[in-house]
């Protein structure tokens, strides 16, 4: 269980890890910014790559238990391809920060997390490609390109966090209405 003081050191390094990357961020600036000595720090962590694997198996995992629910569901394609993209955006909106450093640092992730971030992003990949061409497959989808298509519907949501950081007045139903009818149906009438 983590106290709430190591809640808002992790919270903390996901935003300065966002602001200036992994790699140009030292436990003393987050220190710095928690007002605290950076020695108080290891009270609470054992090192900054543990901040690292917690922010990004946080949201892998998230993302992970999600799709895990929907995929086996009896319900349509469509139905399954909204509540990824409703899931992708509540997880960008309430932890704007940790995607940012999923999509930006997870390379810097020691060789462990790195493996387990690795497993969980492909089978969350391999369950949206098998929603996907299953729909293709019932044409209840257009017959496209499968890797183009999820490539597109893929690396807009996981993008979404550049947007939403500087259009973060939005509505969160808003930006689920639009997005979904945008990324499913296209913008053509």
């Amino acid at each position: 269980m983590k106290t709430e003081r190591k809640k808002e050191i992790i919270h903390t390094a996901a935003r300065l890890f966002k602001e200036k990357g992994y790699n140009a961020v030292s436990m003393r600036d987050l220190a710095e910014s928690l007002g605290i000595k950076a020695s108080s720090l290891y009270n609470h962590i054992a090192s900054k790559q543990e901040i690292l694997g917690y922010i990004i198996l946080d949201v892998a995992e998230n993302f992970t238990e999600h799709i895990t629910r929907v995929f086996p569901q009896e319900i349509s394609t469509t139905k399954k391809l909204e509540a990824i993209v409703e899931n992708h955006i509540e997880i960008t909106l309430k932890k704007t920060d940790f995607l940012a450093c999923m999509n930006n640092d997870w390379m810097h992730l020691d060789k462990a997390n790195k493996q387990q971030y690795l497993t969980l992003r492909n089978a969350y990949e391999f369950k949206v490609r098998e929603i996907l061409g299953e729909g293709m497959k019932q044409n209840e989808l257009k017959s496209t390109d499968l890797e183009i298509t999820l490539f597109s519907l893929l690396s807009t949501l996981r993008t979404l966090y550049l947007w939403y950081s500087k259009n973060n007045n939005f509505n969160e139903e808003k930006i689920k209405q639009d997005l979904r009818q945008i990324l499913l149906s296209g913008v053509i009438k």
